[in-house]
């Protein structure tokens, strides 16, 4: 059954609003949003980790890059680093840039850490406890790029591409700020594609969807919906995808 992309990004945002606190909450944290945007002109940002149980648990964080690297040193760190929250209780974690290249042109995109320890009480010794990670995006905005991060959905183009393995979508960002979509679909007169596992086109770079579909025309219209800075889901755009 075909859902249309405005009912699925609610059903969507519906279903993530059970599941992103839930397990979080259930597990031990939770954090008080899904990205955390640092602008150039800021000398650091915070997000907030919550203990919403009964329990109290040690928390560890860390910024690293997309690849998870544990070698690779970044340019960010967390403060604190390790800390204890009480049941019920909060802690601001401020995250800070350190000195170090990064580009001027466009945002930069890393994940921020949040490393549950559960704290066994003496009559738990022989318990079980499962330790959760919390990972977000953390992007760094520059000054003076050109355009707004609203902006940049609308200067997406996108591609229908013949290549051996079959038929791709390119999607190319000009803009110089990352956009992550929540749904991509793809159709051409009555068939409709649902693509999976899309996440975000880079700034000046393009990404490919592979397609299995044959198509009859040389034109299909692309519909997709992106998470803006807040979290939040944007009514679906629409735009014409060629060969």
């Amino acid at each position: 059954m075909n859902i249309p992309l405005r009912l699925r990004g609610a059903l969507l945002c519906a279903s993530l609003t059970l599941l992103w606190p839930l397990p979080q909450a259930s597990a031990g944290i939770m954090l008080n949003g899904t990205r955390i945007i640092l602008n150039a002109d800021e000398r650091s940002t915070s997000t907030v980790v919550s203990n919403l149980t009964s329990s109290d648990y040690a928390v560890q964080t860390w910024v690293n890059d997309a690849a998870d690297s544990k070698e690779r040193l970044s340019p960010f760190i967390a403060m604190p680093a390790l800390f204890k929250v009480r049941a019920g209780e909060e802690q601001v974690v401020r995250i800070i840039k350190t000195p170090g290249q990064l580009p001027e042109d466009r945002e930069s995109v890393f994940y921020f850490n949040a490393q549950e320890i559960p704290v066994l009480q003496q009559q738990q010794e022989n318990a079980l406890k499962v330790a959760v990670r919390t990972r977000v995006k953390l992007f760094y905005r520059p000054g003076n790029l050109p355009g707004t991060a609203q902006q940049a959905p609308g200067q997406l183009s996108w591609k229908l591409l013949k290549q051996p393995s079959g038929t791709v979508l390119r999607v190319t960002n000009p803009s110089a700020y990352h956009v992550t979509f929540i749904g991509i679909r793809v159709m051409e007169g009555g068939s409709a594609i649902e693509l999976q596992d899309v996440d975000m086109v880079a700034p000046k770079s393009s990404q490919d969807y592979p397609l299995n579909h044959r198509f009859k025309s040389g034109t299909a219209t692309v519909e997709f919906s992106i998470i803006n800075d807040y979290g939040g889901y944007s009514d679906p755009l629409k735009s014409s995808a060629t060969f």
